[in-house]
């Protein structure tokens, strides 16, 4: 009897420690579940708090970035702070939130602008209007009276037209004014008068053909295209020194308006910008172009796309910028030449020196200065007189005389303004007092203003 019970308190010690066992185990078990909730919690508010972070920095930094982006390509867009703390689907909807706000900025920048072009190009057109009529009557009131006053005003008129013009061009308009075929010169001499430091431009004529034109669609985009590369190299230049340009034929390949000037020149990012102008782009926005808008450039590229030029731009071996307009040969023609060019117009180089040496034979050699003059004394001596040519040949058969060599676009400016100063001298009433057609030096600050505005 006594083992039964000695048998049933083993068994109850054996399932007193089972279940010991038991509930230890299961306290174990509760703890790990315990402790792995915490670490799940831990990291899900870790996670939560690295998502708060992202967030917020897309409101803050990222967005607003991207959309700096949209006018400042090389401006830093940033990334994900915390991305192994992020998982891929939140990263992923992080990146296309970014994505969606720069597609919904870039897309109201382009109704704002689209809305701006639409309102200045009718706005240009009015203006345009009112000063081609202001043009026509100081043309009329230049034949009435010689008020050099009436050719400033006339002068300043013109330089309100091209900004208008090239506002015009900028918003998708038509240039506003229809021209035929020009000779090329002619065109060089149309857009240099519409520059404020026109005094500074220097010509060289190097075409082989004299009456090389350009066709009547492209001529005045031309002329306002070259215009705004002049105005762009007087405006930041020194005005104590010249901006040459020089007009080259190539044999099928058209012709070359070459550009140079002594300017401040530019430095890497603003030359890589004004490249990327120049090429035509095919949109240009306006908010892109700066405050006050720097519209040179980007003129003279949307002129480059609509009719075929090309422009390039380089540093200037005078220490500026060179900028090379090329006109290809399918805009070029060749008038015939029952008609006279300008009076101003350069004659070309090659020409005008072989009319010069053939007009004026060499001089004699001339004598040994005097001892006294050798001392530093200034003597006077007599000039042999030049002999005449001998006849050799009967009248009949002498060559017509060489014509005398073409005036320089200077002398043709002193013989207008001798003749004006006398007309102005002749008339009883007392007259105004002569200016010079150029533009006052007190009003340089507002012509510069007027100029170009890209090369910086």
């Amino acid at each position: 009897m006594a083992w039964i019970v000695a048998l049933i308190a083993v068994v109850a010690a054996v399932t007193a420690v089972v279940r010991s066992q038991n509930a230890a185990r299961d306290a174990h078990v509760a703890w790990a579940r315990v402790e792995l909730a915490e670490r799940q919690t831990k990291a899900a508010d870790a996670r939560t708090a690295a998502l708060t972070d992202e967030i917020r920095q897309l409101a803050q930094k990222r967005i607003p970035a991207a959309a700096l982006a949209l006018s400042h390509p090389t401006a830093p867009v940033p990334g994900l702070r915390e991305a192994a703390e992020v998982d891929g689907g939140s990263a992923r909807l992080l990146t296309e939130a970014v994505q969606a706000a720069r597609a919904a900025v870039l897309e109201e920048r382009q109704r704002v602008d689209a809305a701006a072009r639409a309102a200045m190009r009718g706005t240009s057109a009015k203006i345009q209007s009112l000063l081609n009529q202001s043009q026509q009557l100081l043309h009329e009131l230049q034949h009435e009276y010689d008020d050099p006053r009436i050719l400033q005003l006339d002068f300043r008129n013109e330089l309100a037209l091209r900004r208008t013009q090239a506002t015009a061009v900028l918003c998708d308009a038509w240039p506003g004014l229809a021209r035929q075929s020009s000779p090329l010169v002619e065109i060089v001499l149309g857009a240099q008068s519409r520059v404020a430091g026109y005094e500074r431009i220097k010509v060289a004529n190097h075409l082989r053909d004299e009456w090389l034109a350009v066709v009547a669609r492209a001529a005045e985009p031309l002329a306002i295209a070259l215009a705004e590369l002049l105005a762009n190299a007087t405006a930041y230049s020194h005005p104590d020194t010249d901006v040459q340009v020089t007009v080259q034929q190539s044999g099928g390949r058209g012709a070359f308006l070459v550009v140079d000037d002594a300017g401040i020149g530019m430095d890497d990012d603003a030359l890589e910008r004004a490249r990327a102008l120049l090429a035509g782009p095919s949109e240009v926005l306006l908010t892109e172009l700066g405050d006050p808008p720097q519209t040179g450039f980007a003129v003279v590229g949307r002129l480059v796309v609509q009719y075929g030029l090309s422009c390039h731009i380089e540093p200037s071996p005078f220490g500026g910028m060179r900028t090379i307009l090329r006109v290809p040969a399918h805009l070029l023609t060749v008038l015939e030449d029952d008609r006279s060019l300008s009076a101003l117009a350069p004659k070309a180089v090659h020409a005008h020196s072989a009319t010069t040496a053939a007009a004026e034979p060499e001089p004699a050699a001339e004598p040994e200065p005097a001892a006294e003059e050798r001392n530093g004394l200034p003597s006077r001596r007599r000039r042999a007189p030049r002999p005449a040519p001998v006849r050799s040949a009967p009248a009949a058969a002498v060559t017509p005389a060489t014509p005398p060599p073409p005036r320089t676009p200077e002398q043709a400016e002193a013989s207008w303004a001798a003749l004006q100063q006398g007309t102005l001298s002749g008339r009883s009433a007392p007259a105004a007092p002569p200016e010079a057609q150029h533009h006052d030096n007190k009003d340089g600050q507002d012509d510069r203003n007027d100029q170009g505005d890209d090369e910086t």
